[in-house]
């Protein structure tokens, strides 16, 4: 088993639903250890769209990085997620952020997540439930990380 983590993000629709949902899906197939607190953020990449709610949870599954990133692209689509132009609206995205501290840079799977380190929307997320946790290639920790970013934006949901 290995302890990974996952980055959910949504702007569309019944966003709080759309976390729920991914998080029943996932939890079907491995098991949801954590999960940090809900936060929205102003949309990253192209802006002119609808906040996004994201979240990181934190599972231990026996699937391969590959099986694993199979296995949530299957569930995005499952929930209703429609391929859009890059960084635009989406019902549900579920993003591998590590797999315990494999480093794996290929055409079909990178891990860590090559851009993790600049969004304050993954790291604020991922430093409530593991902010001691080491990113294999910076080596640097998610708190160490997320001191380089501005994380004004991001709003914690009550």
């Amino acid at each position: 088993m290995t302890l990974a983590y996952l980055g959910l993000g949504t702007n569309l629709g019944n966003r709080r639903k759309n976390l729920e949902d991914a998080i029943k899906a996932i939890s079907l197939k491995m098991n949801v250890l954590q999960r940090s607190s809900v936060y929205e953020t102003k949309a990253w990449g192209y802006t002119n769209q609808p906040d996004f709610l994201n979240q990181v949870i934190k599972v231990n599954t026996d699937l391969t990085p590959l099986q694993l990133l199979n296995f949530v692209k299957r569930t995005e689509t499952e929930l209703g997620r429609v391929e859009n132009f890059r960084y635009g609206p989406r019902l549900i995205d579920i993003d591998i952020l590590f797999y315990g501290t494999v480093i794996r840079n290929t055409a079909r799977v990178q891990i860590p997540h090559p851009r993790l380190h600049e969004r304050a929307f993954v790291l604020v997320p991922m430093a409530e439930i593991e902010p001691d946790f080491v990113h294999p290639v910076l080596q640097k920790s998610i708190a160490e990380l997320l001191k380089d970013v501005d994380a004004n934006e991001v709003r914690l949901c009550k």
